[in-house]
């Protein structure tokens, strides 16, 4: 830093007051013709100006300098004031051209003295700004921590924001790593970067948490550790520095500083590790010369710099881990609920996960389209885990659903059929003793006459009515196969349900009752009205039970999004019977997804899989009538978002059943 005063003078004047100015060694001087501005003078100099007629002359240039520069006025000869020309509230001091040399020599010790106190100012009124500016950025950098959520992405921010601060080359951050099971913590290391070598391989390793390594020693202590040169380390010292690192990638490790990261709570949460300050951030350390002329000690501000960030990290280190586990604990909500949906009806096993990976993996190719009516909209980190939640809980409301109802596999309920099939065998075995009794009554009245005759007759007589009843079963069982679309025909039922038969006690009945042809001659799917009822209304459960939940401000839209998974867009579906506007994005592209995976499920007991490529089909025509959103639908295809779970997989399916499946 210079300190020689420099003194301003007009060129060609002499100044009787100061016989030997332009000799004296403890001033430099500079002759000039008019004021220089503030950009021409050194910031660390004090700086005095003679400020004569001439350089008083331009009253805009006297003011500029004001702060910079201590204004010693000279007036002519005789003179015991500033006249006109001077601006006398501008002057340090005043001396006439001709005053005493010792007079002039105190007024001129008065205005360097002036003068270095203004150096003095603007070198405080610089560090304040600067510290200013550090409080500001360390403000900025802890709210940015404080708002980031994702662990690597957080540590990754801390290393580049300690760099930055420091104007370090290099550094490494480590992570305390508690045993779960009783054993001693350990250092883990989470993180590197070097400026110098940024492409240099990385992988995680632990060290002890004792005091055998400098990152274990800060962490241990809690304390920093500062070496100005790390090669300096010997035998004899606390530590050794094993320079293996550098030598196999030509790197020169100079200062070094090892700061650990404690918590409000005085809890030692990991380590940072700087390394080579710099002059100039922007410099690379190429050679043993450039380490020598940029590479600086951390000095103590820099430390106490760092230690602040510290801190700062420490905590966001600690939240962020807290909001790790916060994740891992929902999740395992989550599965645990959904395991809870499909322990209920175990053929529905996987259909929550599925629909979760195709309406993800729908979000993500929505996010890559840049053109049509969802060319702008983007999806987050958060609300695509929000949509997934919803996914994995869409179904949950099944919970509230009769489980009879819920695991129906055929129109007619198992014991249902069992009955019918209990009926006809009491009247195939009816047919076989009235064929006895007739074969009996013949011989009692004919006796052997024309008996094999009689007997062809009676054969026949109960084959055909075996037959005929055999026919009416295999017609029963086949209409009591479910379908997906409507088809059909059920002149076979009304045929049967013209029979009547006498029952054990003597009642004459109907083949079948009302109820076992009302439910027979459903035309799609395996429900009645009354259980369809029932079954949809596994939505509004699960609205209900998600609404109960206190969601964080990420997740709150996940009851919406689940509850509308079976309305239509043109506002046929349920429960609420909405049109588009009130169906969100998320919504739309679960419906898509929850449909596919319905469609093309190959386990279902109580209906056809049907393949890729008539399920899109069944799409395209659902969207056709209005009923799932045409633009996601031909995203979902040119994506090839179905592709993402193959049905070799061994895929598990949710309860489709209607033409838009329930999921």
């Amino acid at each position: 830093m210079t300190t020689t005063p420099l003194i301003l003078a007009s060129v060609g004047r002499t100044y009787a007051a100061f016989p030997s100015l332009g000799g004296a060694p403890e001033y430099a001087v500079r002759r000039v013709g008019a004021l220089p501005s503030a950009a021409d003078l050194p910031d660390d100099q004090p700086v005095v100006a003679l400020l004569d007629a001439t350089l008083a002359s331009e009253a805009s240039a006297v003011a500029a300098l004001g702060e910079r520069v201590a204004f010693l006025g000279v007036g002519a000869a005789g003179a015991v004031e500033p006249g006109p020309a001077l601006p006398a509230e501008a002057l340090c001091g005043f001396i006439a051209e001709d005053a005493a040399p010792a007079l002039a020599r105190t007024a001129l010790q008065g205005a360097v003295r002036h003068a270095a106190a203004l150096v003095a100012a603007r070198r405080e009124a610089a560090a304040a700004a600067a510290r200013a500016g550090e409080i500001a950025e360390l403000s900025r950098v802890g709210v940015a921590l404080s708002t980031e959520r994702d662990l690597p992405t957080l540590l990754t921010m801390i290393l580049e924001q300690a760099r930055r601060l420091s104007a370090a080359d290099a550094g490494s951050l480590y992570l305390v790593e508690k045993g779960e099971r009783g054993e001693d913590a350990v250092l883990r290391f989470k993180l590197s970067q070097n400026f110098t070598l940024p492409d240099l391989p990385f992988s995680e390793f632990t060290v002890p948490l004792t005091v055998s390594s400098i990152a274990g020693a800060a962490a241990v202590s809690g304390e920093a550790i500062n070496f100005e040169d790390a090669y300096s380390l010997g035998p004899g010292d606390r530590f050794t520095f094993n320079r293996s690192f550098d030598e196999k990638f030509g790197y020169r490790t100079k200062s070094m500083v090892t700061i650990p990261m404690r918590t409000h709570r005085d809890e030692i949460v990991g380590v940072l590790q700087l390394i080579n300050r710099k002059r100039n951030a922007d410099v690379r350390l190429a050679t043993a010369a450039d380490v020598e002329r940029e590479v600086l000690p951390f000095d103590a501000h820099a430390v106490a710099l760092i230690s602040g960030l510290a801190s700062q990290a420490a905590v966001a280190i600690e939240n962020g881990r807290l909001y790790e586990d916060i994740e891992r604990l929902f999740e395992g909500f989550v599965m645990a609920s959904v395991t809870a949906i499909e322990s209920r009806d175990p053929t529905t096993s996987g259909h929550s996960s599925r629909v979760a990976t195709f309406t993800t993996g729908l979000a993500a190719a929505v996010d890559r389209v840049d053109s049509g009516p969802y060319g702008r909209v983007r999806f987050s980190r958060e609300e695509m885990r929000e949509l997934r939640y919803a996914s994995l809980l869409h179904d949950f409301g099944k919970v509230g659903v009769r489980e009879q109802v819920l695991v129906k596999q055929k129109k007619l309920y198992a014991p249902d059929l069992a009955i019918i099939r209990h009926r006809f065998q009491f009247l195939l075995q009816r047919a076989d003793l009235q064929y006895e009794r007739e074969r009996a009554q013949y011989l009692w009245e004919h006796g052997r006459t024309n008996y094999e005759e009689a007997l062809q007759r009676l054969d026949r007589a109960r084959d055909e009515s075996r037959n005929q009843l055999q026919r009416f079963l295999d017609a029963i069982v086949r209409a009591n196969e479910p379908t997906i679309l409507p088809e059909g025909s059920f002149e076979a039922l009304s045929e049967i349900n013209e029979r009547l038969f006498v029952d054990f006690d003597g009642t004459e009945k109907p083949l079948l009752s009302d109820d076992e042809l009302r439910y027979l001659m459903i035309n799609r799917g395996n429900l009645d009205e009354r259980e369809r009822r029932e079954i949809e209304s596994h939505v509004t459960h699960t609205y209900r039970f998600l609404e109960q939940i206190p969601w964080t401000r990420e997740l709150k839209g996940i009851p919406l999004i689940a509850w509308g998974h079976h309305e239509k867009l043109d506002g046929s579906g349920y429960p609420r019977g909405v049109n588009a506007a009130a169906i969100p994005v998320q919504t739309r592209m679960m419906t898509i997804s929850d449909i596919y995976d319905a469609l093309t499920a190959t386990d279902r007991p109580y209906k056809r899989a049907v393949t890729a490529e008539r399920a899109l089909d069944i799409l395209h025509d659902e969207a056709k009538h209005g009923h799932v959103d045409p633009a996601l639908l031909t995203t979902f295809m040119e994506a090839k978002v179905f592709e993402a779970v193959q049905p070799a997989e061994g895929r598990r399916s949710g309860a489709g059943r209607r033409l838009t499946p329930t999921g």
